[in-house]
């Protein structure tokens, strides 16, 4: 059984007891404008606890999901207070609303996890000063809003989830393709309906700020007066360009770095752009990063140390905080994810981030080394139960496939990988 964890405090957080009846007293911790997007946390404690306020000025945002795919399986009520932030893992196509979007708990895969059971936990961790959204799309999610129609069903029905749910806001998580135009329109007219206390977050993969010409980039720039945060998807990538033309490889310092650095040039303000990694080596096919080597890219960024080759011009000061796939894959590691994410960023530039990294359940996937495998041959066919070996790692096939990469395929897809070679 799971550790419950939501009154845990992160290390290095600030606390006073007077500041927290002063914004008890104001009001403010139940909401805050998209103009200052990182939260206000009040612990839920006993009466033998003092009443403790975090103040990161920082999202640390997980992905909670509504499945059962071999990480954990919890109910929200599991999710640490660290995350002050948490995205349920994802919302679905309307069956009769083009464009719409709805959400159905899938009980039977959480062990008897009942709707009334998760409404609850969602006002009990909005109760703490934590917020939670839902999330539409992931590897495996089709939503089209690509017309006037499309884009006011979406809008129309997201507003319903957050009604009925309580549900804070939307994470735009669409891996398939979007239209910028209409999935700004959506938005737009959400944020109308629900108000300026929405949150609106996004998680593009990296191909998708590689130029201004792409839609996640397009749409970036459309919200920018309503959106929260990108959490751009640091894994599951390869090699891309950064803000300096130069090629960085996953996994690494540098290529988070350089690729932020796209879009904290582009307009962003710095409290907009977000760091997402996977929690653990299983939780990607390929863009691992040690808890602590996420710290040296928020360093690196933020006061411009512990940078590897590439360095930013001026350091940008507070980003907007991390993501993480996922807090039921950060279940596994026994938080360390969140632990060691959380302490930097109550601490800031130069904090340790706390005990030292313990042994990741997978080793890291950036040590290559004698793999005994056969290589993969995007000519050739495999099925069920085919282990290959491809760029230092070796992965099994699930089902026939020819042409996929390993690596690329992501959490659902077909290449599971085995471990580093």
């Amino acid at each position: 059984m799971l550790k419950h964890r939501r009154r845990k405090n992160p290390r290095g957080a600030k606390a006073a007891l007077t500041g927290a009846f002063a914004l008890l007293t104001a009001g403010l911790i139940a909401g805050f404008t998209q103009f200052s997007p990182a939260p206000t946390e009040v612990e839920t404690v006993s009466d033998e606890e003092s009443l403790q306020v975090q103040q990161t000025g920082q999202w640390l945002t997980g992905y909670w999901h509504n499945f059962s795919n071999g990480s954990t399986v919890m109910p929200l009520s599991e999710v640490p207070s660290e995350y002050n932030l948490v995205a349920v893992a994802f919302a679905e196509n309307h069956p009769t609303l083009d464009g719409g979007i709805t959400f159905d708990l899938a009980s039977e895969e959480l062990n008897g996890y009942t709707d009334q059971q998760f409404r609850e936990d969602i006002a009990a961790i909005q109760a703490e000063g934590r917020k939670v959204i839902i999330s539409v799309g992931g590897q495996l999610g089709h939503v089209d809003v690509t017309n006037a129609t499309q884009a006011r069903n979406f809008a129309d029905t997201t507003y319903q989830l957050m009604r009925e749910y309580g549900f804070d806001g939307v994470d735009i998580d669409l891996e398939h393709g979007i239209n910028a135009q209409y999935m700004s329109d959506a938005l737009h007219d959400l944020s109308a309906q629900a108000g300026s206390d929405l949150i609106i977050t996004m998680a593009p993969q990296t191909i998708d700020f590689q130029s201004p010409n792409r839609e996640y980039y397009k749409l970036a720039s459309n919200i920018s007066d309503i959106l929260t945060i990108v959490n751009m998807q640091y894994y599951n990538s390869g090699s891309m360009l950064g803000c300096d033309d130069q090629v960085y490889h996953q996994g690494t310092v540098d290529f988070v770095a350089s690729l932020a650095c796209i879009q904290l040039e582009m307009g962003l303000s710095p409290s907009q752009v977000g760091l997402g990694l996977p929690a653990v080596p299983s939780a990607a096919g390929g863009g691992y990063m040690a808890p602590s080597k996420v710290v040296e890219a928020l360093d690196c960024l933020e006061a411009g140390t512990n940078c590897g080759s590439f360095s930013p011009d001026t350091p940008y000061g507070p980003i907007g905080g991390v993501m993480t796939w996922s807090v039921n894959w950060d279940a596994t590691s026994g938080y360390a994810f969140a632990d060691t994410i959380a302490a930097r960023l109550a601490g800031g530039p130069g904090d340790g981030g706390g005990d030292p990294d313990p042994e990741p359940t997978d080793p890291p996937t950036d040590e290559p080394g004698d793999c005994t495998a056969p290589a993969w041959s995007a000519d050739s066919v495999y099925t069920g139960g085919d282990v290959v070996s491809h760029e230092g790692a070796e992965y099994r096939a699930e089902w026939w496939t020819r042409g996929e990469e390993p690596g690329t395929t992501g959490e659902w897809g077909v290449w599971r990988l085995v471990g580093t070679c």
